[in-house]
């Protein structure tokens, strides 16, 4: 008999609530970035600094780097990353956003920290 094949590959879900405090430094954080990125074609840049000046959801989505998560970790690379972030209504007393609650992912493996 033998073993089953296991895929090399994981999909890590992680689900972040933040609270913006003060959006005009992360405004300017996110133009920062921007301007530092020499990737950036000028009309794409143009379009991402009227995005990120209008709305802090996507002023945070250009800040924060999934690679950054898993960059540093030993053994993993990378393969496939998107992200989104989006405003939304939070009530931390809410039954909705409770972080123990099963998702219906099956029998795949949490690990929460």
């Amino acid at each position: 008999m033998s073993t089953p094949e296991t895929s090399r590959f994981v999909r890590l879900r992680v689900e972040l609530v933040i609270e913006v405090e003060d959006e005009s430094t992360l405004t300017k954080a996110a133009l920062g970035r921007i301007a530092e990125d020499p990737e950036i074609p000028a009309d794409e840049r143009a379009h991402a600094e009227s995005a990120v000046t209008e709305d802090t959801a996507e002023a945070l989505a250009y800040l924060v780097d999934p690679f950054d998560l898993v960059g540093d970790v030993p053994g993993v690379e990378l393969a496939q990353a998107s992200w989104s972030s989006e405003r939304i209504d939070y009530d931390p007393d809410s039954p909705e956003w409770d972080l123990d609650e099963d998702d219906g992912a099956g029998d795949e493996e949490e690990a929460t920290g």
